[in-house]
């Protein structure tokens, strides 16, 4: 079958003897003004690497002022592919996932391909759904972010012949193919900061669903703390469930211990806006009283009263990665089994060095003037 989109063509005289084709031109028009193969238009405007980047951008400038547009469905069965992405999001309103779309679109619409958009409502069971949905709509490739099925997708894998990423996998256990931030060296880095602020009594506010991302975050709180010489106490780690409403509560009830935390490492960014408010409520200040400390560096983060210290996650590359990793699989070129993405402490003044207790900070006075 030719991959020409056929359709009536006339020309029109331009300057310089050269003619343009208007109304339906087809493949066979855009090679003979570009002076190339059939195949290497078709290769062209289907953004393969195959064709010299100035000769393809060539094509494409001929293409786009000639009026040429391609039949997706003729493209479809020529090629065997849709140039289409099932992206799959447990919710669109969650600031971090906005980020990583952002990403994945903007890398496939650079190589000309369309993204249909699905929201799991962090229900397994949909999610499951809707990549077989995707996949039976013939997509070319699939994206997850934040799975809640995981290791599940592999028994999958081989009835649907579709590739797949996962982009931070919040199921335990190994994946074929994902992107990760690298949880537990930056959780690590945030209460390693805390501790060489003077805090002892730094709390863990995780997240209560257990998923892989919080597992891995409260495993580089407690690294922090063992590098420190400091106790772990079981009292100080308490559970949200990664949004504000969740974590005042659990704020509360660390506020409400004996000896409650001078510190605060939060599972993400909108669990520290609900410790902060919780903490406010209480009649104490951020970070004079408590620091606190989130994970994800939203854009609201450096807009909080005070600004956020955060971990930064570079949300949008996660999203180019994923997407540039998936246009390797489909075209059968080898990825990586799993990419991990360094994260980056950022300081700002939510958190501070701690305050000396009273009884202590006279003690320490009584012995400078002995000496």
């Amino acid at each position: 079958m030719s991959d020409d989109v056929t359709g009536e063509v006339t020309r029109a005289a331009r300057p310089g003897g050269s003619k343009r084709v208007l109304h339906q031109p087809s493949i066979k028009d855009i090679a003979k003004l570009a002076r190339v193969s059939h195949p290497t238009v078709s290769r062209a405007l289907q953004y393969s690497p195959l064709v010299n980047a100035k000769t393809a951008e060539k094509i494409r400038k001929i293409a786009e002022e000639s009026g040429y547009r391609a039949s997706a469905v003729a493209r479809g069965l020529v090629t065997r592919q849709t140039r289409t992405i099932g992206l799959v999001v447990t919710t669109v309103a969650d600031p971090f996932t906005s980020e990583v779309v952002s990403g994945i679109e903007q890398t496939a619409n650079d190589h000309g391909y369309s993204v249909f958009l699905a929201d799991s409502n962090a229900d397994p069971e949909r999610e499951k759904r809707v990549v077989q949905s995707f996949a039976e709509r013939r997509v070319d490739g699939i994206i997850v972010t934040s799975s809640r099925v995981g290791a599940l997708y592999l028994p999958m894998l081989s009835q649907m012949r579709v590739p797949i990423i996962l982009v931070n996998d919040q199921h335990p256990g190994a994946f074929v193919h994902s992107v990760m931030i690298c949880n537990l060296e930056g959780a690590q880095a945030v209460a390693t900061h805390l501790a060489g602020l003077g805090h002892r009594r730094i709390a863990y506010l995780g997240d209560e669903f257990g998923y892989q991302s919080d597992a891995e975050r409260f495993a580089g709180y407690r690294a922090a703390l063992d590098a420190a010489r400091i106790r772990f106490a079981p009292e100080l780690v308490v559970h949200g469930d990664g949004k504000p409403e969740a974590a005042m509560r659990a704020m509360d009830t660390l506020l409400a211990l004996r000896n409650p935390p001078t510190a605060v490492c939060c599972y993400n960014d909108m669990s520290a806006l609900g410790a902060m408010r919780s903490i406010r409520l209480h009649g104490l200040r951020v970070p004079e009283d408590i620091s606190v400390a989130g994970f994800d560096d939203l854009f609201i983060a450096a807009y909080t009263q005070p600004p956020l210290t955060t971990v930064r996650q570079p949300m949008r590359r996660m999203g180019q990665l994923a997407m540039e990793h998936l246009l390797m699989l489909i075209s059968g070129e080898e990825s990586a089994v799993k990419i991990k993405v360094q994260s980056e402490l950022i300081v700002r003044e939510s958190t501070a060095r701690v305050k000396l207790p009273e009884p202590r900070a006279r003690q320490a006075l009584k012995g400078k003037r002995k000496q």
